[in-house]
């Protein structure tokens, strides 16, 4: 069974975007409070946090292996696009002039899994990539993702794995820890490493390093395929 593991990195759009009301309903929390500073240091807060969000934001990198062969590809979306895909040893990476024909080259490829992995993706990934591309009109070809929450077919979230579909809460023995941890905790390189984070993302991409954000998304991936393996061959079965 050919299985696809993925991760997305995303930015906020500019506020410019954004009407007036819109723009009052983004800031409202920031826009009660008298003091300046406070108000200030709020906005910047809200901005930050408008990354997280499809209606607020756009994917601006996509990167993907084949969990067996570990050939891949990644997407990502370049200031200077030039039409010249360039090959890094088993992956590809591809820059795209924009959102739209990234997600729809996206979605040609994952037509063709049968599963996916990835870290957190119920909740995060795959709604946004879903509600990015129906707001840029763009096809669809896998809507099975977010089925039944409690099986690992077709989509196995290690989040969800690892912490037994939430089992014991917040702060019980299965809790949830970020990427960096559980890989740290297994002995397997941490994408973090290398000194980016996702928080670097929206400045790597204001300052023109569109290829650094897809060598970090690219490094989450390959994070992910380790994990994946350990947890197939350890924990995968338990119910």
């Amino acid at each position: 069974m050919a299985t696809l593991v993925f991760d997305i990195e995303t930015t906020a759009l500019p506020v410019e975007n954004f009407d007036e009301v819109q723009r009052e309903y983004l800031f409202r929390e920031a826009d009660k409070l008298e003091d300046e500073a406070a108000r200030a240091q709020k906005r910047a807060e809200l901005e930050h946090l408008m990354s997280l969000y499809p209606l607020t934001a756009q994917v601006v990198c996509i990167a993907m292996l084949n969990a067996e062969s570990l050939r891949g590809q990644v997407l990502f979306v370049a200031e200077d696009y030039e039409d010249d895909a360039e090959e890094a040893g088993p992956v590809e990476f591809v820059p795209f002039p924009d959102e739209a024909e990234m997600l729809n080259a996206f979605w040609d490829v994952a037509k063709h899994y049968d599963q996916i992995v990835t870290f957190n993706g119920r909740s995060f990934d795959i709604p946004f990539l879903y509600l990015r591309s129906a707001l840029l009109n763009v096809p669809i070809s896998r809507k099975d993702w977010l089925g039944y929450r409690f099986t690992a077919e077709p989509h196995c979230d290690l989040a969800e794995q690892l912490t037994f579909y939430g089992v014991s809460g917040r702060d019980g023995a299965a809790r949830k820890f970020n990427l960096d941890f559980y890989c740290k905790a297994f002995g397997i390189e941490s994408p973090k490493m290398q000194g980016v984070t996702g928080m670097d993302v929206p400045q790597l991409m204001a300052e023109g390093k569109q290829r650094e954000v897809a060598e970090y998304c690219l490094r989450d991936v390959k994070a992910t395929v380790q994990l994946y393996h350990l947890w197939k061959q350890r924990l995968a079965g338990i119910k």
